[in-house]
């Protein structure tokens, strides 16, 4: 199983840029998705953006579209999200989760309880 380590995160002034990071040891060698999720409001965590490590196809939430960018560094084995234009309502802790390719990302983004975790990072938007 991969384990996954976060850093980024912090305070911002609404408008700003923050990015977030996710270490994850193994993920481009495997048939595996990461994704990015934030509380919502019919689930404990909720998938607002996710990559494939295979050919790294993308999942972005509507929130989220246009404003954040998920990308990730095969050399690093790390998965990346630039936050632009944050929002007051974008304050959360925010956690990294993996599990294994068994469907197309925006499938398992959505709809699949991912089972491994990033230990958190607190994103703070407020003036």
């Amino acid at each position: 199983q991969l384990h996954l380590v976060q850093s980024g995160g912090g305070w911002v002034q609404p408008g700003g840029s923050l990015r977030l990071s996710c270490a994850a040891p193994g993920f481009f060698s495997g048939d595996y998705v990461i994704g990015w999720f934030r509380p919502g409001r019919w689930k404990e965590r909720e998938g607002f953006s996710c990559i494939s490590s295979t050919d790294s196809s993308t999942y972005y939430s509507d929130s989220v579209k246009g404003r954040f960018t998920i990308s990730g560094d095969r050399a690093k084995d790390t998965v990346y999200l630039q936050m632009n234009n944050l929002k007051p309502d974008d304050t959360a802790l925010y956690f990294c989760g993996v599990m294994p390719l068994m469907s197309d990302v925006e499938t398992l983004c959505t709809r699949v309880e991912f089972g491994s975790w990033g230990q958190g990072t607190q994103v703070t938007v407020s003036s």
